[in-house]
């Protein structure tokens, strides 16, 4: 097995191959930007939590090395139920690329090599049978995974600059986009950003607000693992905002932003905007929050100012930066970009985020259209995971939307695509009340288990761990006998008991015939008393034929597939008064 691309999704199906007995070589462009995390240095947040927490259920890397390398942590939405409290670790930049690079380095089941794949080889039979580098040389395998991350055609912009590039200092993988469409596949072009860097000993941190981690630290390893690594150093973030000044500054200089000026193509993610589409958008907001991240301990880190993502002009940039609070004096040592790339049309992939037209290739990470680590992430376990079972003759690792937040984002992207950087949101799982971060080894470490991606004496344990969880909830152990973070999960289990009964019984509707009823083609979802706007516009950019094919339609809220369910309802009964 071929895994092309070393970043997040990389590294995930590379370990995953490797656990199903597999050999796999990894080709990288370079071993030295192995798992870095070059926008934010940050692992998990909303929802993107969860996800991190299904992937160390599945056996992955991202939430171990996450733990190992933290600095900084945070349980977000506390104020909300369990379902959508979720887990965000500030990470030392330095030492997670570090951390990832010696895992698979000194892996014995995977070859790493550097090189640049210009092309996916394919036999006479249609399958895959290789990729060729471009010094010509052929690396010969059975099935390939692509994680090529923003590096398809990339292309960086700052002002009117343009550099071919994935990231800063590195080429674009230009060829190979073009061979993907000569094989038939449908690119589409999009774009994501990054804010500048700043100089942390040019920043006046007495006048920002602190931030300091939650007590309990919070961690993506359970406290019984016996591997589970050791606490780094506690770093602080801080927080300031921008002022009516500066967006006056950046709407007079909107010209020279490639997103405004035409020079950019690409479609830019909407829920992870940059700071000109937030003065453009959100034009009555007097200010916007900018969190400013420390990426490492080491006295000469930089700070990522989290809520600036541009692609202004440098000299903008630097008068921009130096109208916030505490940043009057601040030295931009990296200036912000957009970057442009290639990415794949996932519907042209089944659920087990392969090609069923070319056997053998399959897809993870941006390439599909996503945005993220962890999106990337639990793409790259989950397709190297299938491409392995696959060469194994064994059944595919699929997952439900009931099953998985991992689920409902390879469901949405298979099924109905996207126009936009995807990014997973708990709003996006119509089951999220079944899919807590607190639950996810109950979810899918016994999937992991008959997989082959956990060994037995881990899963022994999880089942030792339920147990106790278990005998929290119906009496048979003392709460006060029991550690904090079980006592938890028997909280969160007790807490949502009978809204979990129903959600499994909307599974088993949905999942069955009576469930699954016909949408006419010419629906008026605008029209569907208690639809919000902006369901009623999915659905009709969408027209399912079905409910089911509604409830896969990205962003649907279960109170709007309950509206169109029950409208449905009444057109079914409609139709047979008419008959």
């Amino acid at each position: 097995m071929i895994v092309v691309g070393a970043g997040h999704a990389g590294l995930e199906a590379a370990f995953a191959g490797a656990r199903l007995g597999v050999a796999v070589t990894v080709v990288t462009g370079s071993v030295g930007t192995i798992g870095q995390t070059p926008c934010n240095p940050s692992i998990g947040g909303v929802a993107k939590g969860h996800l991190v927490h299904e992937i160390h259920a599945l056996g992955g890397f991202m939430g171990k090395a996450a733990d190992a390398c933290a600095i900084h942590g945070r349980k977000l939405n506390l104020s909300k139920g369990p379902a959508v409290h979720s887990t965000r670790l500030q990470v030392d930049k330095l030492r997670y690329g570090a951390f990832a690079q010696a895992a698979i380095l000194d892996h014995p089941g995977v070859v790493v090599r550097e090189g640049l794949v210009v092309a996916v080889e394919v036999g006479d039979d249609g399958a895959v049978t290789g990729v060729r580098l471009a010094d010509g040389e052929r690396v010969a395998g059975q099935a390939v995974v692509v994680t090529t991350g923003t590096f398809l055609g990339g292309v960086l912009h700052t002002g009117s600059t343009k550099t071919p590039g994935g990231r800063v200092g590195e080429a674009p993988a230009t060829e190979l986009s073009t061979q993907l469409a000569t094989l038939g596949f449908r690119l589409v072009r999009l774009k994501t950003g990054t804010p500048p860097r700043l100089d942390r000993t040019t920043i006046d941190w007495g006048a920002l607000e602190a931030q300091g981690s939650d007590d309990p630290f919070p961690r993506f390893c359970a406290p019984d693992e016996p591997d589970a690594p050791p606490r780094l150093p506690e770093a602080h973030c801080y927080i300031t905002h921008t002022n009516a000044e500066v967006h006056a500054l950046i709407r007079e200089r909107l010209y020279e932003s490639p997103m405004y000026s035409g020079q950019i193509e690409g479609v830019g993610p909407r829920y992870c905007p940059s700071i000109e589409d937030k003065v453009v958008r959100f034009a009555d907001r007097e200010r916007h929050q900018i969190f400013l991240e420390p990426e490492g301990l080491q006295p000469d880190a930089l700070i990522y100012p989290n809520g600036i993502s541009t692609s202004l002009p440098a000299e903008v940039q630097v008068e921009m930066v130096r109208g916030i609070a505490g940043l009057e004096a601040a030295r931009i040592v990296r200036p912000g970009y957009a970057v442009e790339y290639d990415a794949v049309d996932a519907r042209a992939l089944n659920h087990a985020l392969a090609s069923d037209a070319i056997p053998g290739l399959a897809f993870a990470g941006q390439i599909n259209g996503t945005s993220g680590y962890e999106e990337a992430g639990i793409q790259g376990l989950l397709a190297g995971a299938n491409a392995a079972l696959r060469l194994l003759g064994r059944e595919p690792l699929e997952l439900g939307r009931d099953q998985a937040y991992g689920g409902v984002l390879v469901d949405d992207l298979v099924t109905v695509g996207c126009d936009e950087p995807y990014r997973m949101f708990t709003s996006r799982a119509e089951y999220r009340l079944l899919l807590r971060e607190d639950n996810a080894d109950e979810r899918l470490a016994g999937i992991a288990h008959a997989h082959g991606l956990i060994p037995t004496a881990r899963w022994e344990r999880i089942l030792r761990r339920l147990e106790r969880v278990a005998a929290c909830v119906d009496g048979r152990a003392n709460e006060e006998g029991e550690e904090a973070w079980i006592v938890a999960k028997a909280r969160a289990r007790k807490t949502y008991a009978g809204y979990l009964e129903r959600q499994r019984r909307e599974v088993a509707r949905i999942r069955g015939e009576t469930g699954n009823l016909p949408l006419p083609a010419d629906l008026d979802y605008f029209a569907i008393e208690g639809l919000t706007r902006e369901s009623a516009e999915r659905l009709a950019r969408v027209q399912p034929s079905s409910t089911a094919q509604a409830a896969r339609i990205p962003g649907m809220t279960p109170a709007a597939l309950s509206c169109v369910w029950a409208h449905a309802r009444i057109l079914k009964r409609q139709r047979a008064r008419q008959n």
